[in-house]
């Protein structure tokens, strides 16, 4: 059965990456929680998707500049919660018994942050959460940091059109298979592809992001991908049990 996994904690339902909507999802019977880690200058790992703060937060400029005083006070944008740290997300997260998808972030640059897969990786097994989790990211060479940080926490690779480019499909493929034992495709890349993916990926180890309308869902839903990834994990759950019960 395709594993259903809330991206960003369920974006379309709550604020993205915010502690509100990490409480809620876990409510839904999800199978996993995507979330994206930053490391900050003063060195906290701080849980939001953007490098800047301007797209969903009441803030401007690099998220790595954001000094401790300053993320208590941050609210997020349309939320009374302010900027989480990775410690305050997991321990939420810990309440629950869902899978958990660690996107490893990169500053403003596009530059992986130095250290950041040995602190994620660090504070994972300090919840006791390293034995449900994927170190996560697109980018090869932070995979390979993550598998020699933590090579007991497996690992998944995201691909997209971009993440593609310099390699190609298929070779970015084969070198993911090498880091990663989940290989997430952004569907349009993967509708474009399909034949071509599914002769180097096994369909447990491949997941559709990011389907968030009925058709969609149930489109992806229908080809058996181990893994979709929506922004809306109860659409995706009520369809996939919708389907269970048709076939």
């Amino acid at each position: 059965m395709t594993q259903i996994v809330g991206h960003r904690g369920g974006r379309n339902l709550w604020p993205e990456n915010s502690l509100t909507g990490f409480r809620n999802v876990l409510g839904t019977g999800v199978d996993a929680v995507e979330f994206d880690v930053h490391l900050s200058d003063a060195g906290e790992l701080l849980v939001i998707h953007d490098a800047t703060l301007d797209r969903t937060a009441e803030g401007s400029g690099p998220v790595r500049l954001v000094t401790p005083e300053q993320r208590r006070a941050l609210r997020l944008k349309d939320s009374p919660d302010t900027l989480p740290t990775l410690a305050e997300v997991l321990e939420v997260l810990a309440e629950g018994s869902c899978h958990l998808h660690v996107e490893l972030k990169s500053d403003e640059t596009g530059t992986p942050y130095p250290g950041l897969p040995e602190r994620v990786a660090a504070t994972l097994i300090r919840f006791g959460l390293a034995g449900r989790s994927h170190m996560t990211s697109f980018n090869l060479d932070v995979l390979d940091a993550c598998k020699v940080a933590a090579p007991d926490i497996p690992r998944l690779c995201s691909v997209n059109h971009k993440s593609a480019q310099a390699l190609g499909l298929e070779q970015t493929l084969r070198a993911a298979l090498d880091r990663a034992d989940i290989i997430a495709i952004e569907k349009s890349l993967l509708a474009e592809h399909w034949d071509a993916v599914l002769a180097i990926l096994p369909l447990e180890q491949l997941g559709a992001w990011v389907p968030n309308n009925e058709e969609d869902i149930g489109f992806w839903l229908e080809r058996r991908t181990g893994y979709l990834t929506s922004d809306d994990p109860v659409l995706a759950l009520s369809i996939r049990d919708r389907l269970a019960l048709s076939a």
